[in-house]
């Protein structure tokens, strides 16, 4: 489970991070959200689905075949 608080070095690497490049700390923030809550969102929603697909209604699909598909 991850801490619900900023730490002290994060904070400082983000001050860093700031001071470098001249943006702001709210810059980065919304940056930080944007890149990680697709991540986020799909988790939640296969955490949902994990217990339907080890029941069995869902039907499962490869993972070569939906590679090939989207071309990867």
């Amino acid at each position: 489970m991850h801490k619900t608080s900023i730490t002290e070095s994060i904070v400082t690497r983000l001050q860093r991070l700031t001071e470098a490049t001249g943006r702001s700390k709210t810059f980065y923030t919304i940056e930080a959200i944007r890149c990680h809550l697709d991540d986020l969102e799909d988790l939640y929603l296969s955490e949902q689905r994990l217990p339907n697909a080890r029941a069995g209604p869902s039907e499962a699909v490869p993972l070569e075949p939906l590679l090939r598909c989207h071309g990867v």
